[in-house]
C-alpha cells in the first residue's frame, strides 16, 4: 500500500500529534495532586515540606518524568534522522532555556495551559530565527552559539524594556488627560464668572 501523504508532511503531522498529546497530558498532570506538589516543591520546598509532602520523592518523580520526556524526544529525533549519536544532545539545555524565555517573554504566563503553549511557541520562534539566520550569506554553523546567546539576551531584556515603555506611555497618557481636565475646569470657571 502506497503512503498517501508526502514523507515530510506525514512526519510533521505525526510530530504535531505527539506534541499535542504530550502537552495535554502535561497540562492535566500538573493540575493533579502530585503535579501541584511538584510545582510547589520547585517554588518553595520549605513551605511544601511543612504540609507533610516528602520533597525528595517529588523531586525524584519530577526528574524521572522529565527524563522520560527527554528520552521520548531523543527517540523521535533518532527515528526522524535515521541514526543516533551520543553528541546529538549537546546544547539542548541552552535551546530549552531559550525556548522557555522566548515563549514567556513573547506570550506571557497567564495560566498553566497558556504557559505550556507559550513554551511551545517559544521553541517554534527560536527555530524560525535559527533557520532564517542560517540563510544569511557568510553565516556558519560555528556562529550558532553566539546567535543563541544573543537571542537569549534579547528575550531576557525585552520584558524589562517593554515594561519601561508601558510605564512611560501610561505616564504620558495620564499627564495629557490631567492637563485636559485642568483646561476644562478653568474653562468652566470662566463661564461661571
Amino acid at each position: 500500500m502506497k503512503n498517501w501523504l508526502p514523507t515530510k508532511f506525514s512526519l510533521i503531522l505525526s510530530m504535531a500529534v505527539v506534541l499535542i498529546v504530550i502537552k495535554l497530558f502535561i497540562d492535566w498532570f500538573l493540575k493533579t495532586e502530585i503535579g501541584l506538589a511538584i510545582r510547589a516543591t520547585g517554588d518553595n520546598p520549605r513551605m511544601i515540606r511543612s504540609f507533610g509532602v516528602h520533597t525528595d520523592n517529588t523531586i525524584i518523580f519530577g526528574l524521572a518524568l522529565s527524563n522520560g520526556l527527554v528520552a521520548l524526544s531523543g527517540s523521535l529525533i533518532a527515528q526522524q534522522q535515521g541514526f543516533s549519536d551520543a553528541a546529538m544532545g549537546i546544547g539542548m539545555i541552552v535551546i530549552g532555556l531559550a525556548s522557555v524565555i522566548i515563549g514567556e517573554s513573547l506570550f506571557g504566563t497567564r495560566s498553566l495551559v497558556w504557559t505550556t503553549a507559550a513554551v511551545i511557541g517559544g521553541a517554534i520562534v527560536y527555530r524560525i530565527v535559527i533557520a532564517m539566520a542560517m540563510r544569511i550569506p557568510g553565516f556558519e554553523a560555528s556562529d550558532l552559539r553566539l546567535l543563541t546567546a544573543i537571542i537569549v539576551i534579547i528575550a531576557l531584556t525585552a520584558p524589562l524594556y517593554s515594561d519601561v515603555f508601558k510605564k512611560r506611555f501610561s505616564a504620558q497618557k495620564t499627564s495629557h488627560e490631567g492637563s485636559s481636565i485642568v483646561k476644562t475646569r478653568s474653562w468652566n470657571k470662566k463661564e461661571g464668572a
